[in-house]
């Protein structure tokens, strides 16, 4: 059974960090490409972050380039999504999901998500 489960989300100050985790179970992620996605309210769903099984390899979308970054801990079998210097706009639930070719069409796996909220 391949299940997904975000957390780590939270109420931030602008330009706060914090850290999104995605555990798996079911599945080794070391062997899937993950990708990190999130949805505001009355907005599409968008990619923020993936990487890739093989060989680690990262992508970011232009609105988080610098500021986010994307790892995974083989040991815990978590995927992760370090976010610094967070905006307003970064407000949404995050998803995480096995996401090939890095996207969300086809991806499976999803959670309920985590929301993150950068307000003052």
């Amino acid at each position: 059974q391949v299940q997904l489960v975000e957390s780590g989300g939270g109420l931030v100050q602008p330009g706060g960090s914090l850290r999104l985790s995605c555990a798996a179970s079911g599945f080794r992620l070391v062997y899937y490409t993950i990708g990190w996605f999130r949805q505001a309210p009355g907005k599409e769903r968008e990619g923020v972050s993936c990487i890739i099984g093989t060989d680690g390899t990262t992508t970011y979308a232009d609105s988080v380039k610098g500021r986010f970054t994307i790892s995974r801990d083989d040991a815990k079998n978590t995927v992760y999504l370090q976010m610094n210097s967070l905006k307003p706009e970064d407000t949404a639930v995050y998803y995480c999901a096995v996401a090939y070719y890095c996207s969300e069409y086809g991806a499976y796996g999803w959670g309920q998500g985590t929301q993150v909220t950068v307000s003052s």
